[in-house]
């Protein structure tokens, strides 16, 4: 019969083989967490699950937005009413959809105009570039890199032929306008708009910008 201090030594059975509740309960990574040798492709951004809203992919890379402030939100709806008063009928206009421009570019401007005919259905995700007479894309604190530098270089190098940049100066909507030159495929400023937004190409355009305050 074993001594009192041998018996006490031996641990129960169901505690020493107990699981690590951590380890347990650890969930597999999303797919997306990792990516592919040379970078995702604009087909990806169909096919993986669980990519937050509003994804981009550029330069291979994906691209996550953070929460909107005020500012941009009610830019995009003031921006996005008047273009749909203004455009004419053989036009579209669609927000916070994306553009394929190469098998690694799929941005997603805030807004953009385009052809009617690009119009396919209902499940449709992404445009052409040859579709898009304008792209819009409205500046915040974490998109100041991409929305001056990289989307307008990615825009003009695919040929849209009219993008607006809009920023947040002094509490006010200020918005850049710029043309493509088609034989350098850059974008050229054609005008700063501070209170009014009054532009005649692609089409008519009279924005008061003040109505933001009243939104």
């Amino acid at each position: 019969m074993p001594d009192r201090e041998d018996d006490m030594s031996i641990a129960p059975p169901h505690v020493a083989e107990a699981p690590d509740a951590d380890i347990s309960e650890t969930e597999p990574l999303p797919s997306w967490v990792i990516p592919p040798a040379g970078g995702f492709t604009a087909d990806d951004l169909d096919r993986l699950r669980g990519l937050p809203p509003h994804t981009e992919l550029i330069d291979g890379t994906l691209v996550f937005v953070s929460p909107q402030t005020n500012f941009h939100a009610l830019v995009m709806f003031l921006l996005e009413r008047e273009l749909r008063r203004a455009a004419p009928a053989d036009l579209r206009v669609r927000r916070e959809m994306t553009v394929t421009l190469g098998k690694r570019q799929r941005p997603e401007p805030d807004l953009i105009v385009i052809r009617g005919e690009a119009v396919e259905d209902m499940r449709q995700t992404t445009y052409r570039p040859e579709d898009v007479l304008l792209a819009v894309e409205v500046v915040s604190a974490e998109s100041e890199i991409r929305d001056r530098e990289r989307k307008p270089q990615l825009y003009a190098g695919a040929g849209i032929p009219h993008f607006w940049r809009v920023e947040f100066t002094e509490g006010r909507p200020v918005v850049y306008v710029y043309e493509l030159d088609p034989a350098t495929r850059t974008y050229g400023i054609a005008g700063v708009h501070h209170d009014r937004l009054k532009v005649g190409i692609p089409f008519d355009i009279d924005i008061d910008l003040g109505e933001i305050d009243e939104l």
